[in-house]
């Protein structure tokens, strides 16, 4: 919780990374999280590239996937959690700095399948977005990840992030954004798993600016009126908990 005064964040349990909004999964959670990994490793195409947000209990859920893969498949390539600050959570505004996550080398040392040499597409300001800027932010690193994954030959990558952020990807890449802003299109159930396909394989944008830096905003991406990200998706699968053993939870 935060002080709105101070904007001092505490928690009542002690964080891995020291940060007091960074908490870890309850035991509950941890659960969930093995139960996605028996999905997500049934998953046909299989996963090649593992995104997530640096916050701790995000990287704590898409973990237990990886190891399993390596279980089951030995012989199979080694993957990495690319960390993407672009795919973070979201903070409103407010006159005080937001905590950030732990560094890369904090992390790596807390999951060692965290993947030092990747750098994020964006990182949020510390005072906040708007409600216009998370979608912004999202979309102009969800652009970069998919040229990144055009480049490298993906057939299929999976994003682990937060309930905002997750309503502001399906948006962003479907290029619908409700008239109320709060409708809740997608469902973002504690470790539900939405599908997006891609309706065609159109270069990105190539006129995109690069984004400039700390406190900078995200350079825009034309994905509104039905347009979406990289020529937009279709989602095929929205808020799935089918294989969960609670089912729907915590929606938000």
């Amino acid at each position: 919780m935060v002080d709105a005064e101070t904007g001092v964040y505490t928690g009542t349990i002690r964080s891995p990374t020291g940060i007091a909004s960074d908490p870890a999964l309850a035991g509950y959670g941890v659960s969930q999280s093995h139960e996605l990994a028996a999905h997500l490793t049934t998953l046909d195409p299989p996963i090649d590239v593992f995104y997530s947000s640096p916050f701790y209990r995000c990287i704590q859920t898409i973990n237990p996937t990886l190891e399993l893969i390596e279980t089951t498949n030995p012989a199979s390539p080694k993957r990495s959690i690319r960390g993407d600050n672009g795919m973070g959570e979201w903070y409103g505004t407010a006159r005080f700095d937001h905590p950030s996550p732990a560094t890369p080398d904090v992390l790596n040392e807390l999951f060692p399948r965290y993947d030092l040499d990747y750098r994020p597409t964006i990182i949020p300001s510390v005072s906040g977005e708007t409600i216009p800027e998370l979608h912004d932010r999202t979309a102009y690193a969800l652009h970069r990840i998919i040229e990144k994954s055009d480049a490298e030959g993906a057939k299929a990558i999976i994003i682990c992030s937060h309930a905002a952020t997750i309503l502001a990807i399906g948006r962003a890449l479907t290029g619908y954004l409700p008239k109320d802003i709060e409708e809740q299109d997608f469902r973002p159930f504690t470790c539900s798993l939405s599908k997006f396909v891609r309706k065609s394989k159109v270069p990105v944008e190539t006129k995109v600016d690069l984004w400039e830096g700390h406190g900078k905003p995200a350079p825009k991406i034309d994905w509104r009126g039905g347009r979406g990200v990289a020529g937009g998706w279709t989602c095929e699968v929205n808020g799935d908990c089918s294989f969960l053993s609670g089912g729907e939870e915590r929606g938000w």
